[in-house]
């Protein structure tokens, strides 16, 4: 049996379907503006994450060897 205590928090969703995150669960999910959202649903509700940062998605991105200034200079116009 769990011990954790939960905590509800409101937002009111806008015509847009946009709403804004109460800031403890801003710092509870250790997001900040520009940061990515993953919504995990399932029969039992919907869980929202912090996703992988759009770079860290990106396969080049593990090529640092490709990173330097240099390179920078002579792939500029590819």
């Amino acid at each position: 049996m769990s011990t954790a205590k939960s905590k509800t928090y409101h937002s009111k969703l806008s015509a847009k379907h946009r709403t804004v995150l109460p800031r403890a669960v801003c710092e509870r999910l250790r997001i900040l503006p520009g940061d990515r959202l993953r919504y995990l649903v399932d029969d039992g509700g919907v869980r929202i994450e912090k996703a992988a940062s759009a770079a860290a998605d990106c396969s080049f991105t593990a090529f640092s060897e490709w990173s330097s200034e240099a390179d920078d200079q002579a792939f500029a116009d590819l």
